[in-house]
């Protein structure tokens, strides 16, 4: 069971409070070996879900992780997957009957077991350019793993700034919560964005670049020092951490919409 379905057995008395307190206390720290240390309560502690950063880790601890993951959990995203161990992950998930969702251009994996059911949290999410895309979809994966409907526009940026505007047009009408906004070089479509509409905008430095400011410092530099309000911004590539943010804010509207409605 997971803490939700032992919450609502204890709601019905079908257990009792100490065998809750014992089912309960597992849902804390899961040790793995002597690598790992899992937090599978996390997303019913502060919504949001265990994330593996692979990057350096051993394939057969990716392995033990996502299994151990998915004992407490129904979902479990796998990012930064080292390109030698990326098929073979998904082969592993194949053969375990998980479901998958992948990403274009990233090598970041979206792992579950059952049906996401979706929250009415909107997400829009635009890169600057086709380089931009993969941590657009980064982002755009974890906000699914958050339950949030994404709607996504990429190669828009300021060097064909007649491409922007239509498209924010439709965010608007699709009545997004929050817009992301991927961008390198001079990073300059965050601020653009967010001089333009009235709901928040998450800006996500990448590391497309070259020369003075390279590897997204510049784009970094930029929207830390933008002029227009209503621009909040996270690390380079950071794809992970501002899907996570836009999708706490999207999903509290939500919330807050169902009991404004009741």
């Amino acid at each position: 069971m997971d803490l939700t379905e032992i919450l609502e057995t204890l709601s019905k008395g079908k257990i009792s409070v100490s065998k809750a307190q014992k089912l309960l206390s597992l849902y804390s720290i899961e040790k793995i070996e002597e690598f790992a240390k899992i937090d599978t309560g996390r997303k019913i502690r502060n919504g949001v879900p265990e994330v593996i950063f692979a990057e350096k880790k051993q394939l057969s601890e990716i392995k033990k992780i996502i299994v151990k993951v998915l004992t407490k959990t129904d979902l479990v995203l796998v990012s930064r997957i080292q390109k030698n161990h990326f098929e073979k992950i998904i082969q592993y998930c194949k053969n375990k009957k998980l479901k998958i969702r992948k990403g274009k251009n990233t090598r970041t994996l979206l792992i579950h077991q059952k049906v996401i059911k979706k929250t009415n949290g909107k997400i829009g999410i635009i890169t600057a350019g086709t380089s931009d895309i993969s941590v657009a979809e980064e982002a755009r994966l974890m906000c699914e793993a958050m339950n949030c409907e994404c709607i996504t526009s990429y190669d828009i940026g300021i060097a064909g700034l007649h491409r922007t505007f239509p498209v924010l047009k439709e965010f608007i009408k699709s009545e997004v919560n929050v817009i992301i906004v991927a961008a390198g070089m001079e990073g300059a479509l965050a601020s653009v964005v967010s001089s333009t509409v009235n709901i928040p905008v998450i800006g996500v430095p990448t590391s497309v670049g070259y020369g003075y400011g390279e590897k997204g410092v510049a784009a970094l530099a930029s929207m830390l020092q933008s002029c227009s309000l209503g621009l909040s911004v996270v690390n380079i590539d950071n794809g992970i951490g501002a899907g996570a943010i836009a999708s706490k804010i999207a999903n509290l509207i939500s919330k807050n919409n169902f009991k404004k409605k009741s």
